[in-house]
C-alpha cells in the first residue's frame, strides 16, 4: 500500500485530516517519504544538536508549491513511529521560506488524544512552544553548508516570515485521484495559505474545479 496515493487525505477535511508520520517527535532522523514506491528513506541525520519537536509528516494526496506532500507537526505527547497514521486536527500554520520557495508548515493535534481537545485555535496554543517551532525551523539546516528556512513568528512583528495563522488552507489533495504525481497548483492559484472563513481553496486544473475538500 502506498500511503500517499492509497489513503484519503482525513476523515472529515478540513476538520480532521489524516497524517502519515514520517519523522517521530525527539528524532534527529530526517526520514523521507519517497512518492513513487510509498516507502520512507533515511534522507539525512540532522548536522545539528536539534530534534523535531513533535511528530512530522504529510497529508496523503497532496502537493504543495514545492513539488512535495503538504508538511504536518503533530503536537504530541508521546512520539509514535515513521508510517504511524495520526487522525489530526488542523489548528494553524507557520508560513515559511526555504530557499526562496514556500514551506510551510500545518500545525495539528491528535484527535484522539484528551489532553488537546481543548485545542481548536492557534490561540490555545502555548506561546513557548511557538517559538521553540519556530527556532528549529529557523536554524535547524545552520550546519549543513545551506540556508535555513526562513522562519519566525511574523504575526508578531518578527519580519522573518513565519505567520502561525488561525487557520491553514489545504490544498492539492481530492478524493479518487488516479495519478496524484500529476497534481499540481496551477502558478495563477498560488493565494495566500492563511484563511479565516471555514472553506479551502481548491486544487484547481486547466482552470476548472477538481474536487478540492
Amino acid at each position: 500500500m502506498n500511503l500517499w496515493k492509497d489513503l484519503l487525505p482525513g476523515p472529515d477535511v478540513p476538520h480532521m485530516i489524516h497524517v502519515v508520520v514520517e519523522i517521530p517527535k525527539g528524532s534527529r532522523n530526517k526520514y523521507e517519504f519517497d512518492k513513487s514506491t510509498g516507502m520512507l528513506r533515511l534522507d539525512r541525520v540532522l548536522y545539528s544538536p536539534l530534534h523535531y519537536p513533535g511528530d512530522y509528516g504529510l497529508i496523503p494526496r497532496t502537493l504543495y508549491e514545492d513539488g512535495d506532500p503538504l508538511d504536518v507537526l503533530v503536537m504530541v505527547t508521546e512520539p509514535t513511529f515513521p508510517e504511524c497514521i495520526i487522525v489530526a486536527r488542523p489548528i494553524g500554520l507557520f508560513r515559511m521560506m526555504d530557499r526562496e520557495v514556500p514551506d510551510d508548515k500545518i500545525l495539528a493535534v491528535p484527535a484522539m488524544d484528551p489532553l488537546f481537545q481543548d485545542y481548536h485555535d492557534i490561540s490555545d496554543i502555548p506561546q513557548h512552544f511557538l517559538r521553540e517551532v519556530a527556532h528549529f525551523f529557523a536554524v535547524y539546516k545552520d550546519l549543513e553548508g545551506g540556508a535555513g528556512a526562513d522562519a519566525g513568528m511574523g504575526e508578531r512583528g518578527s519580519g522573518q516570515g513565519a505567520d502561525p495563522s488561525r487557520r491553514p488552507a489545504l490544498r492539492g489533495a481530492r478524493r479518487g485521484v488516479k495519478d496524484p504525481n500529476r497534481w499540481r497548483p496551477r502558478r495563477d492559484d498560488r493565494r495566500r495559505i492563511c484563511f479565516r472563513g471555514p472553506e479551502l481553496s481548491p486544487l484547481r486544473r486547466e482552470g476548472r474545479d477538481v474536487g478540492g475538500f
